[in-house]
């Protein structure tokens, strides 16, 4: 892989005017700043962690203007920040142009994982909304979940909008709960399921297929790997031809993409775990070819 860095930023932003350019210039500035220090270059981040960071000092202004409210399309036409490490020249392309940062032998690590509409919407005895975000499963019956609603206590029922009931039959760290039941909700996905979509996208997709990458076969995500959004069947398969070789993984995105960090001290900042899963021979042909290119 040559020697550079690369975002694929601009499925939310993008920078036509030099005063868009001036202040993606001051962001990257401001984490210089804080990551050099008295002059002596780079530092642990355990260092600046202890020493110097507040989770404030990462606030920044983020201009309304180039947010995207919906995705583009095609996929790969998304703008890429590439960041020249040598050098740190920034540089605007496109992400259908990132085989220009791809050699031969490279090889790309695909996350297959697939997003379920984990986001459901549930009543109360009262009448009260709930909203339940299902992270994991632990059996047919009971999952892990992220709720929305006031007093969801251990003993709590609620009842899924046009499905089962549930039960808090536990309570895990902060809004989170141990939720059961009373029968299997992933056959009421296609009717009470909603794909929890970032923030930033303010509108129902038309096609929930959008929010998927191309190559998600695993459901399992609470959110999809975002920067996998924007490779196209065409894009992997022009990669492919190149000989960039490809191996697919599958990682389970959960809490930590909707979890804010409320800790003065990131540090201080509990950070989940996800599940992951690797073929044994797939693993064994990702080591040959990382030994293969150096790596």
């Amino acid at each position: 892989m040559k020697d550079v860095y690369s975002w694929p930023w601009s499925s939310l932003f993008w920078y036509e005017d030099e005063k868009g350019r001036e202040w993606l210039r001051e962001q990257w500035e401001n984490i210089n700043r804080l990551l050099i220090w008295k002059g002596l270059g780079f530092i642990t981040t355990k260092v600046v962690t202890t020493l110097l960071l507040k989770t404030s000092d990462f606030n920044y202004h983020l201009p309304e203007s180039p947010s995207r409210k919906t995705p583009l399309e095609p996929r790969d036409s998304s703008r890429l920040l590439v960041l020249h490490r040598k050098t740190g020249k920034l540089e605007h392309r496109f992400f259908n142009q990132i085989g220009d940062y791809l050699n031969p032998g490279d090889l790309l690590v695909l996350n297959q994982t697939r997003v379920i509409p984990a986001r459901i919407y549930a009543r109360k005895p009262t009448g009260g909304r709930v909203e339940l975000l299902l992270l994991r499963r632990r059996d047919t019956l009971t999952w892990e979940c992220l709720v929305g609603g006031k007093g969801l206590r251990v003993g709590s029922l609620v009842t899924v909008n046009d499905g089962p009931q549930a039960e808090i039959i536990e309570m895990l760290n902060g809004s989170e709960r141990l939720v059961k039941f009373s029968e299997p909700i992933e056959p009421y996905f296609p009717k009470v399921g909603n794909v929890p979509l970032p923030p930033y996208i303010h509108e129902k997709l038309d096609d929930p297929e959008r929010y998927q990458t191309v190559y998600a076969r695993e459901p399992g995500s609470a959110a999809a790997p975002t920067a996998g959004l924007h490779f196209t069947p065409r894009l992997l398969d022009e990669l492919q031809a190149k000989g960039v070789k490809i191996v697919n993984v599958t990682l389970h995105v959960g809490l930590d993409t909707f979890a804010p960090v409320t800790e003065d001290n990131p540090k201080e900042h509990k950070i989940h775990t996800s599940g992951a899963s690797c073929r044994k021979r797939r693993r064994t042909r990702s080591a040959r070819l990382a030994q293969m290119v150096g790596g």
